[in-house]
This record gives C-alpha cells, sequence and structure tokens, in this order.
C-alpha cells in the first residue's frame, strides 16, 4: 500500500486531500517533510549513512529526516522517523523548532533534540540507513566540505545554522 500523503497550500492550510508518495504533486499542492537533529549532552552530532539502494545520495551521511504521512502532525511525524530509521524514542515536547521552508512541493520543519544516546542504541533501517556515527560539529563541517554529506541536508543546515548553534551551545 503507499504511503498517503496530506496536502496543504503554500500557506500550509489543509486542502483536506490525501496523495499517494511517488505521484506528480499538484500544481499549488505540498506535503510536510520533517529534519531531525538528534544531540547528545557532549554536542556530538547523530548522523546516519544512507542506504545503497536510495535512488537518491546513496552512501552519503544525513540527519533524521522523511515525510509526514496522512493524519500526522509535524512532530509526530519527526517521533515516528525518529524512530523508524534509528530506534531513538522522542516525546514531541522534546523536539526544538529550528526553522520552516517552502522547497519544490514541500514545507518542510528542521528540529533538534538532545538525547543522551550511544551508538549501540541506534537500530537502523534496512532500505533506508546502513550506518551511524556521533560527530562534533568541526567533523560535520569538514564532512559537508568533503562533500559526503548529501547536499539537500548541508544546504538545509546552513539555513538554520545560527539557531542551530545557539540550541547546540546552550544560548537558547
Amino acid at each position: 500500500m503507499k504511503e498517503l500523503w496530506d496536502l496543504y497550500d503554500a500557506e500550509r492550510h489543509p486542502l483536506n486531500k490525501t496523495h499517494p508518495r511517488g505521484v506528480r504533486l499538484p500544481r499549488g499542492a505540498y506535503h510536510l517533510s520533517v529534519g531531525i537533529w538528534t544531540v547528545t549532552d557532549q554536542n556530538e552530532i547523530l548522523l546516519t549513512k544512507r542506504s545503497r539502494e536510495k535512488p537518491e545520495w546513496p552512501d552519503l551521511w544525513e540527519n533524521t529526516a522523511g515525510s509526514v504521512i496522512a493524519g500526522e502532525t509535524s512532530r509526530q511525524g519527526a517521533v515516528r522517523e525518529l524512530r523508524e530509521e534509528t530506534g531513538i524514542t522522542a516525546e514531541e515536547s522534546e523536539l526544538y523548532l529550528l526553522g520552516t521552508e517552502r522547497e519544490g512541493h514541500t514545507i518542510g520543519d528542521c528540529y533538534i533534540l538532545r538525547k543522551q544516546i550511544r551508538l549501540s542504541d541506534v537500530v537502523l533501517q534496512p532500505g533506508e540507513t546502513c550506518d551511524a556515527r556521533l560527530v562534533t560539529l568541526a567533523e560535520l563541517d569538514a564532512m559537508i566540505a568533503a562533500r559526503i554529506v548529501a547536499p539537500p541536508v548541508s544546504g538545509r543546515l546552513k539555513r538554520v545554522r545560527s539557531v542551530f548553534e545557539d540550541f547546540l551551545f546552550g544560548r537558547l
């Protein structure tokens, strides 16, 4: 069964319609996506490696991300995606919204979460993720410079960078 998305207009008002994933969206319609940055108390950032089977950006590193399915709120989708892709459980209230942007036919919410985890806690999702690592912000920057982070991820991080750093370094 195909995954269904709720549709929204450009101002994020519900269109009260669902749409199957993988089918071109109608003009003026958008679906919700989420990105979740998980950081530890030591300011280590969780990255997962995209599976080789992924059609876009295989074998590149990313934060947890995915589409919000029909009937979910953005925060519910973020909690589900985090659990599915990493095995990490979180409460909606633990997510801090870094920002929202509209790109193509997607309205994306970018969250950050502080969670005490170890790599041994991470459970990879077959077909989605094939590796995980914890990195410092400097290491993440070096990975971006080396072009081993998926381009959309590094682009989105750049756009929320100041709020990301404020959260990371306790300035919020």
